[in-house]
C-alpha cells in the first residue's frame, strides 16, 4: 500500500474519500464473505513487537466485519474497534462476540478518547480513508508513551494474464487514464517517517499461495472502493469484463501478500 505524497487534500479528493468510505456499508455481507483474514504469523509478530500484555489497550480503526478484530481478540487484549458502517459493525459483533472487544460506531476523526489511552493503534486496509490532516497527529496523541502504530494491508496478486488484464480493466475506466499508477507515492514506512511523530518504521511481509473460487475473485474486486463508486452501468461492464478475464476457470491462482508496518511513538 502507498499513500499520496502530499498530506494536503483538494476539495475534490476530500469529497471522494468521504463519499467512498461510506459505500462499503452497503456491501457488508459481500465484503464479509470475500475479504481475507490476516495471517496469524503477522498478527502474532505485531503483538510481540508492541509487547502487548493481556491488559494492553488497542484501538482498531476501520474494523469492517472483524477480519483483524477476531484475531486480536484471541490475544486477550482490550480492543476498541471502530467503524463508520452500522451494518459492518452488526456483522462484526456476530463474528467477534468476545467480551474483551468493544465496538463503537464512529469515524476516527470523531472518536472521543483521552490522550495516551492506547498502547497500540492499528488499522487493517483502512487507514488511507482517514483524513490526512489528523491521521498521524491524532494517532500519536492517543498513544501512551512507548505505544505503537501498526498498519496492515492485504494485496491479492493474481497470476498473469489475469493480473495484467485486470489492471487494464481498472485503467480503462479511470477518469485520469490511469494517472494514479504514475503519481508520486509514499510507502507506508515513508509516510510514517514524514510525519515526524514516530521512530523509524519496521515491516514484515507474509505471502500465501492460494487457489480461490472464481466467484470469490469477483466479490473481492466488487468490494473495492473504486468499483463501489462506479455508476451502475460501469459496474455492470466491469463485472462482465472480469467474468471474461476469468473465463471458464472455477478457481484462480493468487498470491496473498500481507504486510504490517509498525513504528513506536517518539
Amino acid at each position: 500500500m502507498v499513500f499520496a505524497a502530499s498530506m494536503n487534500e483538494t476539495d475534490a479528493q476530500r469529497e471522494w474519500r468521504l463519499r467512498v468510505r461510506n459505500l462499503f456499508n452497503g456491501v457488508a455481507s459481500r465484503y464479509d464473505g470475500a475479504r481475507s483474514n490476516y495471517p496469524a504469523a503477522i498478527v502474532d509478530w505485531m503483538v510481540a513487537t508492541a509487547r502487548l500484555s493481556h491488559q494492553a489497550r488497542v484501538l482498531e480503526i476501520g474494523c469492517g466485519t472483524g477480519q483483524l478484530t477476531s484475531q486480536l481478540a484471541t490475544h486477550q487484549i482490550k480492543v476498541t474497534a471502530i467503524d463508520v458502517g452500522a451494518t459492518m459493525l452488526e456483522l462484526a459483533r456476530v463474528n467477534v462476540p468476545e467480551p474483551n472487544v468493544r465496538f463503537e460506531s464512529t469515524s476516527f476523526e470523531d472518536l472521543a478518547a483521552s490522550d495516551a489511552s492506547f498502547d497500540l493503534v492499528v488499522s487493517a486496509s483502512a487507514f488511507h480513508w482517514v483524513d490526512p490532516a489528523v491521521r498521524w497527529t491524532k494517532s500519536a496523541q492517543l498513544l501512551a508513551p512507548g505505544g505503537w502504530i501498526a498498519l496492515l494491508y492485504n494485496a491479492e496478486k493474481y497470476d498473469d494474464p489475469i493480473g495484467s488484464r485486470l489492471l487494464e480493466a481498472w485503467i480503462s475506466r479511470s477518469k485520469d487514464g490511469g494517472a494514479w499508477t504514475r503519481a508520486p507515492r509514499q510507502t507506508v514506512a515513508e509516510a510514517i517517517e514524514a510525519s515526524g511523530l514516530f521512530e523509524p518504521a519496521i515491516e514484515k511481509i507474509h505471502k500465501d499461495r492460494l487457489s480461490i473460487p472464481a466467484e470469490r475473485v469477483l466479490s473481492i474486486e466488487q468490494t473495492r472502493g473504486t468499483f463501489l463508486d462506479y455508476h451502475a452501468a460501469t459496474q455492470r461492464s466491469f463485472t462482465d469484463e472480469l467474468r471474461d478475464i476469468v473465463g471458464g476457470a472455477t478457481h484462480i491462482a493468487v498470491t496473498l501478500e500481507t504486510s504490517v508496518t509498525m513504528a513506536r511513538r517518539r
